[in-house]
């Protein structure tokens, strides 16, 4: 039998070697239209490969999955992150954890993941062709036959990892088998903000703070980092990555309300800092912060509500306190816009998932037609859980490919 996989990244190499080991008798056959395999792998975690994430329980790891948790939940039970682990492991590449639970391989560099998968095509067998771009598919009897420029490929199975796009219209080949294509939009991007000084800051992390969207019921939490162009940093991207529907409706113009004390509300805040003047009151502002937050923005908070940092803070005026804490637990800043995190480009949207068993991973409108990986409308927050649902679903329809 012939297995052609559509995608060289790392849910069609993954699928490929599934396939390949579950049914070493097949032809397997890779088509990647670009000239280099395992793109995204080469770059996440800036050059590192953020493998998988630590998260060994399949009900609590779907809940990293703005669109396709629940459908994950049941494939995570045929290969989840303790199988992602022993795979690498058990092929001689140790990965470690590191304090917010990303998991990356001990070299520290992504060509460890990358050689890892190419030896494992090379010893299996996995035939790869790169420069093919595949533009249509069609039934002839039992097979199907794909048009690559002017060119066909006839195979008996097929299985489509060809990733994301910003476009709907580069799903049109997928559209005229019958899919429904939910229209793709950006996830996980940073927030630009043109107008605001406090880009001044850059390089800045507070942690941990919590960021809602005015007007809508998006809301997260972790670290914040402020850029040159505005804000990214945890709890931003996990904000974009959630509401990624929601702020693309509003054309990226919104605005973005913090509060720096990690959710403490201003009551909290008040009752803590009147007892920690009784303590500091004759320090200055400037050189006691008793919020422990980073140096350089306090004194921006200071300075954004006319404090003057010489001030004592027994003798600050209640009129200042009160706006003091007011920013510190109601801050507001306009996005105007964003910018892709890193070169991560991640998209939401796709095949519709209930066009696709999740058992099997076949398509229920082509039978012999199995997905894997972002082409379908699933997409997680960042920390490596993007790429388990690429070894999750490229492991389940390599496997499940190959039965007759």
């Amino acid at each position: 039998m012939d297995v052609i996989v559509i995608g060289g990244g790392a849910a069609g190499v993954f699928a490929a070697l599934s396939c390949k080991q579950h049914h070493p008798e097949y032809s397997v056959t890779i088509l990647e239209k670009s000239d280099r395999l395992l793109a995204k792998v080469k770059v996440s975690g800036g050059g590192r490969c953020n493998v998988t994430h630590a998260c060994f329980e399949n009900s609590q790891l779907a809940k990293f999955y703005p669109r396709g948790g629940k459908h994950l939940k049941k494939a995570f039970f045929q290969f989840n992150t303790k199988d992602t682990v022993q795979w690498f492991e058990s092929r001689g590449v140790k990965l470690k954890t590191e304090a917010d639970n990303r998991m990356f391989p001990i070299s520290d560099n992504s060509q460890t993941i990358i050689d890892c998968l190419m030896r494992e095509a090379d010893k299996l067998g996995v035939v790869i062709k790169k420069g093919v771009p595949i533009s249509s598919i069609s039934k002839r009897g039992k097979q199907f036959v794909l048009s690559a420029e002017g060119n066909e490929i006839i195979t008996d199975k097929i299985i489509i990892a060809s990733g994301g796009g910003p476009k709907i219209e580069g799903f049109n080949w997928l559209k005229q088998l019958g899919h429904t294509i939910v229209a793709p939009v950006p996830s996980l991007f940073t927030f630009n903000m043109p107008s605001e000084p406090i880009k001044k800051l850059m390089g800045v992390v507070a942690n941990p703070v919590s960021v809602k969207i005015k007007g809508t019921k998006l809301s997260s939490e972790g670290a914040l980092l402020i850029t040159h162009w505005g804000m990214s940093g945890p709890a931003v991207l996990k904000l974009s990555s959630w509401g990624a529907r929601e702020l693309n409706a509003m054309n990226y113009k919104f605005e973005v309300l913090i509060n720096w004390l990690g959710g403490r509300s201003e009551q909290e805040a008040r009752d803590f800092l009147d007892s920690e003047i009784k303590v500091i009151g004759k320090r200055k502002i400037e050189n006691k912060n008793p919020f422990q937050l980073p140096n350089r923005l306090w004194a921006f908070f200071l300075e954004k509500n006319g404090i003057d940092p010489e001030t004592v803070w027994n003798q600050l005026p209640k009129k200042s306190l009160n706006k003091l804490l007011n920013t510190l637990v109601n801050d507001s800043y306009k996005a105007e816009g964003k910018t892709t995190f890193k070169e991560e480009f991640v998209t939401c949207g796709g095949v519709s998932l209930d066009d696709v068993d999740f058992e099997t991973m076949e398509s229920k409108k082509c039978p012999d037609i199995y997905f894997a990986g972002e082409v379908l409308d699933i997409d997680a927050v960042t920390g490596g859980f993007n790429f388990q649902a690429a070894w999750t679903t490229g492991f389940i329809a390599g496997k499940l490919a190959g039965k007759s």
